[in-house]
């Protein structure tokens, strides 16, 4: 394994770590603002630096967007994080993750699904 590898595995187990604590505290049900706000509150307790609502630009064919896409967290400048409060994780969703990462330049993410009664039902880990 990999130092960046060994990076990303480590960072992903802390958000994991907190996401599990939000979802014990709070249960299923709430908006996606709602787990992303006390998901930010979990990270700053345990000194993991990240940004929230990370608005990304695209270029594309001589157009610049400014508001291209918006990553829900980015987390230690190496997992993007996306947050969903839904029913059924469909393969759209971890294709809206993959491309954000891509588009990032980021190896690993998260989908994280707080919509569920156990949260590890929720977890879904990319690496590209």
């Amino acid at each position: 394994m990999g130092l960046i590898q060994h990076r990303t595995n480590s960072i992903s187990e802390r958000i994991i770590g907190a996401a599990i604590e939000v979802h014990r505290h709070l249960g299923p049900g709430l908006l996606e603002s709602s787990y992303e706000t006390c998901l930010c509150r979990e990270l700053d307790l345990g000194k993991v630096s990240y940004e929230s609502q990370l608005v990304v630009p695209i270029h594309y064919k001589g157009v610049h967007l400014p508001k291209g896409y918006i990553i829900d967290l980015l987390v230690e400048h190496a997992v993007v994080v996306e947050i969903k409060s839904i029913d059924v994780i469909l393969p759209v969703h971890l294709s809206q993750l993959m491309t954000y990462m891509r588009l990032r330049g980021i190896s690993s993410g998260l989908l994280l699904n707080f919509n569920v009664q156990f949260l590890h039902q929720g977890i879904k880990r990319l690496l590209l």
